[in-house]
């Protein structure tokens, strides 16, 4: 298995590290660089991101793709296959995407919730 460690600048001038690795499969610079322009998309609109961890595993007919990060405090998974690893890593881009959106969603509505308060029975006492 091999590991690589890359380092961009995301939006808010903060370092983003990428870590590919690869389980039978060589990573190539093309791989790399298809893997880190989608990744860096992602981070323009999530700027928080600081970690994503990818596992690229190539299996007899089947490309799997595994990209994990935590994302205000909690971790995100998702995989993605396909018989070609370009189109895995768009899917897995695309469902990573769709998961951070689900996540901040959630964020957002636990932020934005409204307290009520229980009112007392005392004017039925009267």
């Amino acid at each position: 298995m091999k590991e690589d460690y890359e380092g961009d600048v995301n939006k808010r001038g903060t370092t983003m590290k990428i870590k590919i690795s690869g389980h039978h499969v060589e990573i190539t610079d093309g791989i790399k660089q298809s893997l880190k322009s989608k990744l860096i998309k992602i981070s323009k609109h999530y700027p928080t991101l600081m970690n994503i961890d990818s596992t690229i595993t190539v299996e007899p007919h089947q490309q799997k793709l595994e990209v994990t990060t935590l994302y205000e405090g909690v971790k995100v998974t998702v995989n993605a296959s396909d018989k070609q690893l370009y189109v895995a890593i768009a899917k897995a881009a695309k469902k990573l995407q769709v998961a951070l959106a689900r996540r901040k969603g959630i964020l957002t509505a636990k932020m934005n919730k409204k307290y009520s308060v229980n009112q007392s029975d005392l004017y039925q006492l009267a």
